[in-house]
């Protein structure tokens, strides 16, 4: 649905004000600009999501009055995605959408998308050497091409309810916490207060899927493919890959300190987590937002604990542009707008991402609290240990982004 007039007038005084009082090397980069034109932006996410791309929205409207962006909002991930879907097949799909690299393989290999990297190149705004490189690598396609911007480069972390770990004298997860470590922790703070056989606060939450175990399975030194690029077949029946798999299965199977794929059902990971009923929760930075509305007790994040290696997991989307897009000089100047400095400062500000922009990832918008050195910090600038997704940039992996992949 769109913005709604009132909302979107009240976002463009607040932006012409921030837009004033921003350093100069951040807001006044981008000058107004001749280009005209309509461009439709789909994106999901929560109230402080919308609000942030109101704002991104309005002020590049200021910079660029020629070009009115009409923004559609589809509160959930997955209906987002179904969305694509059904204006792909009717030939009516936004002009740009936000998009998970893990969604790419089958829209580039469609010719569905305009690739970026040429206009990147061009840019006297924004430069390649300006990304993180694990986030545009997620984003580069079959020979190399760059198929869409990058917003934020995640990495997956454990949140921990610090008020639980302290009342149970459960020492707090470090920088370089170890597997035993991590699920001697998960088993000390499972509780079946009831004692009906089914924990009423579990170690962990998190879900059962590839996506989380794969940095178990690098960190056991084994791969989930046998060619990134070009996967041809799973790799997960070696021994290192299975010893992965399986210190992250038994969490659930044996030790009983995570929930079962029904139990999540019933209540999801970050749900279980806000509402303390977990002591971990393996999430990447998207629980951010939920967290600091939700939950009531004091909380941080920590990396992944390590096995043999250090491996993280990749979460990053990007802002992609349609190859139907009938305005394709004014979508790209959305694209470089909303995925530059001014952009991702707005969009860092609601907690939500890690910026793939190493300038805001370093800069107050996103690091504006001391890290790491355990003090506890109000609500709304949690967490305190933001430092830990820039930290673990180094050490993360993608999954394939073919046509293919699961």
């Amino acid at each position: 649905m769109h913005a709604q007039p009132l909302v979107r007038s009240l976002v463009l005084a607040a932006v012409v004000l921030l837009t004033a009082l921003a350093p100069v090397g951040v807001a006044s980069r981008v000058q107004p600009r001749d280009l005209a034109g309509q461009v439709t932006f789909q994106t999901w996410g929560g109230p402080g999501e919308l609000a942030a791309y109101e704002q991104v929205v309005a002020a590049f409207e200021t910079n660029y009055p020629g070009i009115t962006v009409s923004l559609v909002h589809v509160p959930d991930q997955g209906d987002h995605y179904a969305e694509l879907r059904r204006g792909f097949a009717s030939g009516t799909p936004a002009d740009v959408f936000l998009l998970n690299y893990r969604n790419v393989g089958p829209l580039a290999a469609g010719g569905d998308l305009t690739p970026i990297g040429s206009r990147l190149a061009e840019s006297a705004e924004i430069a390649e050497d300006d990304f993180f490189e694990p986030a545009l690598d997620a984003f580069r396609y079959r020979d190399g091409e760059l198929t869409c911007l990058p917003q934020n480069v995640s990495s997956l972390v454990v949140y921990y309810n610090r008020d639980l770990f302290e009342a149970n004298r459960v020492p707090l997860p470090t920088a370089e916490w170890t597997w035993q470590e991590f699920q001697d922790a998960a088993v000390a703070l499972t509780k079946d207060l009831d004692a009906d056989g089914v924990p009423d606060q579990y170690g962990l939450a998190t879900e059962p899927s590839l996506i989380r175990a794969a940095p178990f399975v690098w960190q056991a030194g084994g791969e989930l493919v046998d060619d990134l690029q070009q996967p041809t077949t799973l790799t997960l029946d070696t021994p290192e890959a299975r010893a992965g798999l399986q210190f992250f299965l038994d969490l659930n199977l044996t030790h009983r300190v995570a929930p079962s794929r029904e139990a999540n059902a019933e209540q999801a990971p970050t749900d279980r987590f806000a509402a303390g009923g977990a002591a971990m929760l393996l999430e990447s930075r998207q629980a951010v937002p939920a967290l600091r509305d939700g939950a009531t007790f004091g909380w941080d994040v920590a990396p992944l604990p390590r096995g043999q290696t250090e491996a993280g997991m990749l979460h990053g989307a990007g802002f992609c542009l349609s190859a139907a897009a009938i305005d394709q000089d004014a979508a790209w100047a959305f694209i470089e707008f909303a995925g530059g400095p001014n952009g991702q400062t707005i969009l860092s500000q609601t907690g939500r991402i890690v910026p793939a922009l190493q300038s805001v990832a370093s800069g107050p918008s996103f690091a504006r609290v001391p890290a790491g050195n355990g003090t506890p910090v109000a609500q709304e600038s949690a967490p305190a240990n933001s430092a830990v997704f820039i930290d673990t940039i180094p050490v993360v992996r993608r999954v394939p982004t073919t046509s293919t992949w699961p």
